[in-house]
């Protein structure tokens, strides 16, 4: 099973450090990461493989959640399965 993480909000130091540090907490591999800075707004999205996941996908999802309210980021967690979905033409 795979997942989407999305990030976007005001660059600063440590984003990537903080959502990946979260996501090996719980056991989650990343797998593949884009980001980009526009002027100074920081978007990322990345493809974690969740088949490890320790704690539930709900705690997980919750904790990145927290993490974007201490950093002042909207973060989003969900299936691949439930984004292919939403975005097949």
């Amino acid at each position: 099973m795979r997942a989407v993480i999305t990030v976007i909000g005001k660059d600063t130091v440590g984003i990537l450090a903080k959502v990946t540090g979260v996501c090996a907490a719980d056991n989650v591999n990343v797998m593949d990461v884009t980001q980009t800075i526009m002027q100074d707004l920081f978007a990322m999205t990345m493809l974690a493989d969740i088949s490890r996941l320790q704690g539930g996908f709900g705690a997980f999802s919750d904790k990145l959640k927290a993490l974007g309210a201490d950093l002042n980021l909207q973060i989003h967690v969900m299936h691949e399965d439930i984004f292919n979905s939403m975005h097949k033409v």
